[in-house]
């Protein structure tokens, strides 16, 4: 009879789960003896750095991914990230060892004391199983929890005696869905909601990227010719930012979002929360008289909205429902047409550079078809300002606001790339705090030799930080400066080319060698500091 180990691979290679993401320990080694010679392990030197490589793979493929981590500290040093993937609604199976069975009673070393508790709540499902022979079905199960609406993480505790016990046979493969469709009696309230609105704006969520939305939504857009604008603090982009009816994001707190609003008699809000606010900005939620449909496929989402009616719903599914119900519909509005203002003239730059003469350069060398993961938040007005984002599945960022993201999702995006056969360059925008969360993503980058391109703009301080410390009135905050770092000799230590660039020609050279090559790059930029405003 096959074990519980033979039986759990043979189950993962049917669910297409052949990549592991982990950090190996002594309660994970039963399970990961005599490796499979078809499966991939990618080593990350920290458990955070696994599960947002892994998201970052997941998001990057469009399938789940799994996670190895190693009992209740491997956990605990990935709570972080596993936060982020729950707010990205990326499906991760997470596992971690366990102590032995015959050893839990007694809270032996290294046992993960009430495991299933301490990722809650921020995994979907989490569990021990009661019997060691229960072990490849609780996977299918995971899978099956992880993958339907909406996606997210899910938890398994596996004792490591577990793996060598005589299996019940193979687990039963099934197939499970991924979409929810909209009830088309809402659906068309919503139709009647638009034609009988004077004055519609439509606000695209990551949600529209995750399933595949944006043809339907740049064709809904144009039918209602309205003006259109991102979610406030998108994880990903669901509408193109070079289109003439983009507006950009919403602030992220209510009084300045009713403000921007304001006219608009009807907010169709699609694949986002209403709203993600932060800090408090007291004032009403949105105008008298302005109605809201909140368009989501996630039930909870629609529960907490303070405001507006909801239609549960895939993305994709509810636009394509909209277009096929307004076919033929005429907008009574003048349409929404913004003309591009012209380019602004060549300036020397400074010295140090600004962030915007920063991404100026960027945006000059950046390929048309490259992936940009962004983490680096005093630098955020700046890169949406110069960078052009028209692709689908072109934009990341974490949807948690925590920090440690972005530059391991980077080397999963880049692994996802490499597997799919499409080999977008990706380009990772991490500053210089954010880069040190989770820095040690660099060894697998160079490990595995992945096409990453890492900015780094180096202002010494968290500026963002700095911003909230303005808009909250706390002066004298300590911690916020960050002096002696040197990004360039710590990736060169991992096996990373290094290099610093200090005006913007040095930075488009650099670019232009960087996506030239076969591994990765980090290119440190001093940039001055910068007070910046955090709302507006």
């Amino acid at each position: 009879m096959p074990t519980v180990r033979d039986a759990t691979y043979t189950l993962l290679r049917q669910l297409g789960l052949s990549t592991i993401f982990g950090n190996p320990g002594s309660t994970e080694e039963p399970f990961l003896q005599h490796f499979p010679a078809d499966f991939r392990y990618v080593l990350a030197l920290q458990e955070a750095s696994a599960v947002a490589m892994a998201d970052g793979f997941a998001q990057g493929t469009g399938k789940p991914a799994l996670v190895n981590l190693h009992t209740a500290p491997g956990v605990g040093n990935a709570m972080g990230n596993i936060i982020t993937a729950a707010r990205n609604k990326t499906p991760l199976i997470i596992t971690a060892g366990q102590q032995t069975r015959r050893m839990l009673l007694m809270e032996a070393f290294l046992s993960n004391v009430r495991a299933t508790e301490l990722p809650l709540p921020h995994v979907k499902w989490s569990y021990e199983p009661v019997r060691a022979q229960d072990v490849p079905a609780a996977f299918m199960r995971a899978y099956a929890e992880a993958v339907q609406a909406p996606a997210g993480p899910v938890f398994l505790s596996l004792p490591l005696d577990d793996w060598n016990q005589e299996a019940e046979g193979e687990a039963t493969v099934r197939s499970v869905a991924t979409r929810v469709a909209p009830d088309p009696q809402r659906l068309e309230l919503v139709a009647q909601a638009i034609r009988g609105s004077r004055s519609p704006v439509l606000v695209m969520g990551a949600g529209v990227d995750r399933s595949g939305g944006w043809e339907a939504g740049i064709r809904l857009a144009e039918t209602l010719g309205c003006a259109v604008y991102a979610a406030p603090i998108a994880e990903r982009l669901g509408f193109p930012t070079s289109h003439q009816q983009y507006r950009g994001p919403l602030p992220f707190a209510i009084g300045p979002v009713r403000q921007v609003l304001e006219g608009h008699d009807l907010v169709i809000v699609v694949g986002a929360e209403v709203f993600r606010y932060y800090p408090y900005v007291p004032g009403e939620y949105l105008s008298a008289g302005t109605q809201l449909w909140h368009l989501t496929d996630d039930p909870a989402e629609a529960a907490r909205a303070p405001v507006g009616d909801s239609l549960i719903g895939d993305a994709r599914l509810v636009l394509e429902g909209l277009n096929a119900l307004l076919e033929d519909f005429q907008p009574a509005w003048e349409r929404a047409i913004r003309r591009s203002p012209p380019p602004a003239a060549a300036v020397p730059t400074s010295d140090p550079m600004t962030a915007s003469e920063l991404f100026a350069a960027v945006a000059l060398e950046r390929p048309a078809d490259s992936v940009l993961v962004q983490e680096a938040p005093s630098s955020i007005p700046a890169i949406m300002h110069h960078l052009v984002f028209d692709q689908p599945a072109s934009y990341y960022t974490m949807a948690s606001g925590g920090l440690g993201f972005g530059l391991p999702a980077a080397v999963g995006l880049a692994l996802a790339e490499r597997q799919s056969g499409r080999e977008r360059p990706v380009l990772a925008c991490i500053g210089d705090g954010s880069l040190h969360y989770s820095v040690q993503a660099l060894y697998t980058a160079a490990q595995h030799r992945q096409r990453v391109v890492v900015i780094v703009p180096r202002n010494g301080e968290y500026g963002i930080l700095k911003m909230f410390a303005r808009q909250e009135d706390t002066p004298g905050v300590p911690g916020l400066e960050l002096p002696g770092l040197d990004a360039v000799q710590i990736a060169q230590g991992y096996g990373v080319t290094a290099l610093r660039a200090g005006t913007a020609d040095e930075v488009r050279a650099a670019l232009k060698e960087a996506f030239k090559r076969d591994g990765p790059t980090l290119i440190e930029v001093p940039v001055a500091p910068e007070p910046g405003k955090l709302l507006g």
